[in-house]
């Protein structure tokens, strides 16, 4: 059981960091980072009124689930979460046409399901 802890841990890192540093980063410069948001969307099928908000909640939401991912806090829980804002990411990014974000996205959305194979395959029962 050491080495799954050991080696779960050094897996769920990147995207850890990831979804971490993507929430830290634009934190200080939550503003700013709401109105390019906003701005890029313009043209999304997304309700306008939908945008603002979840532009606000976005940043937070990210490095709480890599914070979360990286201590190993309540994972199943964690990465179903993580894995719903990537795939509300992916809708905002097919809404726009900006397929080439898609891939990024979909790509953290593979690895959190991965995860979460590799956990639930090594749990003895125990549910965090």
């Amino acid at each position: 059981m050491n080495y799954f802890k050991t080696t779960f841990f050094f897996l769920r890192l990147p995207v850890a960091i990831s979804l971490l540093g993507h929430g830290l980063v634009r934190l200080p410069k939550l503003t700013g980072f709401s109105n390019w948001m906003v701005s890029t969307m313009e043209k999304s099928v997304i309700p306008p009124a939908l945008i603002a908000p979840f532009s606000y909640f976005l940043p937070i939401a990210e490095a709480l689930l890599g914070l979360a991912l990286l201590v190993g806090f309540k994972v199943r829980y964690t990465l179903f979460a993580s894995i719903t804002l990537m795939s509300l990411l992916i809708l905002g990014s097919c809404s726009i046409e900006n397929w080439s974000a898609i891939e990024a996205q979909l790509l953290h959305a593979f690895y959190l399901m991965a995860l979460y194979w590799y956990w639930e395959r090594h749990q003895s029962g125990s549910s965090t």
